[in-house]
C-alpha cells in the first residue's frame, strides 16, 4: 500500500477545502481514478477529487480518488469503507481496528512504497522500496490469517506489506511491474 505519498493530500480530503476545478481537468482525474477500479466497478464507484470534490457519485461503497496531484506518473487507488476507515487511522498513525475484510484496488500501479514502513517517502538502502504494478489489497480483522503468507514483495505472488505494524496488509499483484 502507498499511501505514505498520499498523506498530505488525504489531509485535504479530510479537511473539505473548496478547490475550482475546470471540466478539462474534472475529466482527466475522473479518467484516471477510474483506472484504478475494475471496469466492472468503474460506473459505481464514488470519484473525489483530493479537495473534497465529488466527480462522480457512485452507488456502492467503494470511493476512487486520482494520483496525488504532487507526484509523478500514476497512482490512483479506489477503496471501500474498510479501507477508508483504515486510511484515516494511519493518516492520524492510530491504531486501527479492522471489524471486516477489506479490498482496494491500484489497478494501474503506483510509484512505489517502502514495504516495511508506513511512512517512509522515499527509497533508501534498508526499506525494501517496491515498485508496484496493478495489484489490490486486503485488510482483515484476523491479523493471524497474515502469518501464512510471505512478506518478500519479490516471491511472485501475493505478499504482507508493514507487517508488525498496525496498518499490515495483504498485497495482491495482478498484473507486471512497471
Amino acid at each position: 500500500m502507498k499511501f505514505a505519498r498520499y498523506l498530505p493530500l488525504v489531509v485535504l480530503v479530510t479537511a473539505g477545502l473548496p478547490a475550482i476545478v475546470n471540466a478539462d481537468d474534472k475529466q482527466a482525474m475522473l479518467d484516471d481514478a477510474l483506472s484504478a477500479a475494475p471496469p466492472t466497478l468503474r460506473d459505481k464507484v464514488t470519484v473525489m477529487d483530493w479537495d473534497n470534490n465529488v466527480l462522480q457519485k457512485g452507488s456502492n461503497d467503494y470511493t476512487c480518488f486520482p494520483t496525488p496531484p504532487q507526484l509523478e506518473g500514476t497512482a490512483p487507488m479506489c477503496m471501500d469503507g474498510p479501507w477508508m476507515a483504515w486510511a484515516q487511522a494511519w493518516m492520524k498513525k492510530e491504531p486501527v481496528e479492522t471489524k471486516t475484510i477489506g479490498i482496494s484496488y491500484m489497478l494501474a500501479g503506483d510509484g512505489g512504497a517502502s514495504n516495511i514502513d508506513p511512512y517512509a517517502e522515499g527509497e533508501t538502502a534498508d526499506n525494501q522500496w517496491v515498485v508496484e504494478g496493478p495489484h489490490l489489497m486486503i485488510i482483515t480483522p484476523d491479523k493471524t490469517l497474515l502469518d501464512s503468507l510471505p512478506t518478500d514483495p519479490n516471491n511472485g505472488g501475493p505478499y504482507v506489506m508493514w507487517k508488525g505494524t498496525p496498518y499490515e496488509h495483504i498485497m495482491v499483484p495482478v498484473g507486471p511491474r512497471k
